[in-house]
């Protein structure tokens, strides 16, 4: 989401409301990313291992970065293997090229 505030829309989370500031047209995505960060607050807090909301905000915040920078870390892996195939194949064609000439 962007910090562009369209219009102000409420969303909850944790049984709590907040009122959040919306680009106009992006309200589905911002109810999506809330309902997805309450379900994950919960699961955190329903583990029983931290208590109040400050704390389970955290460590959702933690556990959802550390998410992301391994999704990051794989999506690169793919970029640089595939990469190395382009480069193979691109190899193979310039050598059969010359090859024929």
């Amino acid at each position: 989401m962007s910090n562009d505030a369209g219009h102000k829309v409420a969303i909850k989370i944790m049984d709590k409301e907040y009122l959040i500031g919306c680009p106009e047209g992006s309200e589905a995505e911002l109810f999506v990313s809330a309902d997805y960060l309450d379900k994950k607050m919960r699961e955190i807090r329903d583990a029983g291992k931290v208590l109040g909301l400050e704390r389970v905000a955290v460590m959702t915040a933690l556990n959802l970065s550390h998410e992301l920078l391994q999704n990051k870390a794989q999506q690169q892996e793919k970029i640089e293997e595939r990469i190395q195939v382009l480069s193979q194949k691109i190899d193979k064609s310039l050598i059969k090229h010359s090859e024929s000439q």
